[in-house]
């Protein structure tokens, strides 16, 4: 006879009863697999283990992992291994409106986790929060494959639907619409300091972000003092930025002789060395002004939305054939520039191996456990092939 569990219980102190342990879970891989785990719960903490020493990640990743492991085995009664596409069909719509709520959503203040009145909701979520569980449920299910413990991964149909549903070719922009913004730029007043000084961090900043591909969160995060050059195997000298990105992961950004020449006429203007010295904290654009303080994310996507909106104003002006290309402009962010460097990346045919490193994508990870491009070779590339032309 199955047993059921009546309440949800923390994943910290969860003993799953022998027939809810997913050992003989119907989803279970029968080939070898990559982690030592025997049911579901030591899988679940496997996987957790990874992200242990990043307390804002693993506490997001173990809050949905705990509410998928808990929905499961208290609600219908099944082991995690043997959730089937349908299943977490059901499970969407339940995050929409956790019931009972009795059962699941805590009443008043939050409860320290050893509470008994602990609960692992506090409301129904947000659109945007459900696909946020379902954005780290799908990794942890595509992990599980990985590691040979579960057979395939019952969100992959789920997650191709949404994926054309919203196709990405919105986010990025045309190389069309691309030099109408490097024009817009180039035809920004420098009369005087102050407008001098807001065209060079405008244009270094777009510079930046295109061609190094960067997170907004990472130019507000880094220092001029991580550019470093050393020499390569034929003696040639290469600079790169080391940038702290999402996740606290670093990774090395390829600076071109074309960043680095748009680097010293910033620095210059700025009363700056052409080129930075190690460690230096100066911020890697700066606000306008005496001021060395680093801009905040804030700050630094009001300045990339102003360019579009001139840029899309400057559109309009020509006639009604342009009104969409400058409503496209009036929609775009930081990010688009992001997407617009990786794409236009991948149209010049850089190998994608390379661009996986450039952006140090999310989505391309585990790829690098098989895959391992030389790094002199995407700095060459990357050089070559993907440019600011200015």
């Amino acid at each position: 006879m199955q047993t059921t569990l009546i309440a949800p219980r923390p994943l910290d102190v969860l003993d799953l009863p022998d027939d809810l342990d997913g050992r003989t879970g119907v989803n279970r891989a029968t080939g070898r697999r990559q982690i030592t785990a025997d049911d579901d719960l030591a899988a679940v903490r496997a996987w957790l283990a990874r992200v242990a020493d990043t307390r804002t990640t693993f506490e997001n990743y173990r809050k949905e992992a705990e509410r998928l492991l808990l929905w499961s085995i208290v609600q219908l009664g099944k082991p995690l291994s043997s959730l089937t596409h349908e299943d977490l069909l059901v499970y969407q719509r339940f995050l929409a409106d956790p019931q009972p709520r009795a059962r699941w959503v805590a009443t008043g203040r939050k409860f320290a986790r050893d509470d008994p009145r602990w609960r692992p909701f506090h409301g129904p979520l947000a659109a945007t929060s459900q696909r946020q569980a379902m954005v780290i449920i799908n990794a942890l299910f595509s992990w599980l494959v990985g590691a040979g413990y579960l057979a395939g991964n019952p969100l992959s149909l789920s997650r191709q639907r949404a994926r054309r549903a919203a196709p990405r070719v919105t986010r990025f922009l045309g190389r069309d619409l691309w030099q109408e913004v490097k024009a817009y730029i180039d035809s920004l007043p420098r009369e005087t300091d102050r407008e001098r000084e807001r065209y060079w961090r405008a244009r270094w900043l777009f510079t930046l972000l295109y061609l190094g591909g960067l997170r907004i969160s990472e130019v507000s995060g880094n220092s001029m003092g991580h550019f470093f050059c050393r020499r390569d195997a034929d003696g040639h000298e290469r600079w790169w930025l080391q940038v702290l990105g999402k996740g606290d992961v670093e990774r090395l950004v390829p600076a071109s002789a074309e960043m680095m020449v748009e680097l010293g006429r910033y620095r210059r203007e700025r009363g700056l060395s052409v080129l930075p010295t190690p460690h230096e904290d100066t911020p890697l654009v700066l606000p306008l002004g005496k001021s060395t303080k680093p801009l905040t994310r804030s700050a630094l996507h009001t300045i990339v939305k102003d360019i579009f909106a001139g840029a899309a104003g400057k559109l309009r002006l020509r006639g009604d054939e342009y009104v969409v290309r400058a409503a496209q402009l009036e929609r775009a962010s930081a990010h688009w520039l992001r997407h617009s460097a990786g794409s236009h990346m991948a149209d010049g045919d850089i190998d994608l191996r390379l661009i996986r490193d450039n952006l140090g994508h999310a989505s391309l990870t585990t790829t690098s456990l098989y895959l391992h491009a030389d790094d002199d070779q995407r700095h060459q590339q990357t050089e070559e092939k993907h440019r600011m032309d200015w």
